[in-house]
């Protein structure tokens, strides 16, 4: 949640906590859920590297383990949002590869807060295309991916936010508004604090004429502080 909401530094020291009771419980699932995390707070600082490394060995660590499918399957989204970070694109498709193939025996899941799934790698993979300028393949996985099969809104605003970051860059601005419009619906606190959902706004306004962004894009806007 801290990393989500623009707070990088608060968010490794709650990873390190993380890791920290995940050590005292001994537990190898707490302590792969604990790499995640750390590995995610490292990502929003752009360390890249240091996210890569962490997933990588959660990973290994907890090969052949039952019971850490989906552990493992987030481990490797993650792993493929930072080679996409460090503009390895082959090595970003094959861990996204990997994950799709885990989730299509997984199923739908909610284990640990995870939600690890078919719908959870489609969104991963939304913003993992969208952020390395590959806009139209990441409408494309938008178009078949469902974001309400997960009842959890804190990963439906990805789908929608990431969506619309994807649609503005193709032009297509009346649909990438109301993506806008719906994220915000769903997780205000995220979309108002979120740098490349106010970009995308930014975006927007800077081109919009009346018919194409109207009342709702100046509200957003507004409500964004967005100028």
């Amino acid at each position: 949640m801290l990393r989500n909401l623009g707070h990088p530094a608060d968010a490794w020291l709650g990873a390190e906590r993380c890791r920290d009771a995940a050590e005292a419980a001994g537990d190898p699932l707490l302590r792969g859920y604990a790499a995640f995390a750390r590995a995610g707070a490292a990502m929003a600082c752009d360390s890249f590297d240091r996210a890569l490394a962490l997933a990588g060995r959660a990973i290994d660590d907890l090969h052949g383990r039952a019971g850490s499918a989906e552990v493992v399957g987030t481990l490797q989204l993650l792993c493929a949002y930072a080679s996409r970070g460090r503009r390895n694109l082959d090595d970003s498709r094959t861990w996204a590869a990997a994950a799709t193939e885990l989730a299509a025996r997984t199923g739908e899941t909610a284990t640990m807060g995870l939600y690890f799934g078919p719908t959870n790698v489609g969104i991963w993979r939304i913003g993992i295309e969208v952020d390395g300028d590959e806009p139209g393949r990441a409408a494309e996985v938008a178009r078949g991916t469902e974001p309400a099969a997960i009842a959890a809104g804190f990963r439906q605003v990805f789908y929608y936010a990431d969506t619309a970051r994807a649609l503005a860059r193709l032009r297509k601005d009346r649909e990438a508004i109301r993506f806008l419009l719906t994220a915000e619906r769903i997780a205000p606190q995220h979309v108002h604090t979120s740098a490349v959902a106010q970009e995308t706004t930014r975006a927007l306004l800077e081109r919009a004429q009346r018919q194409a962004g109207g009342s709702e894009l100046r509200g957003l806007c507004e409500r964004m502080q967005v100028a």
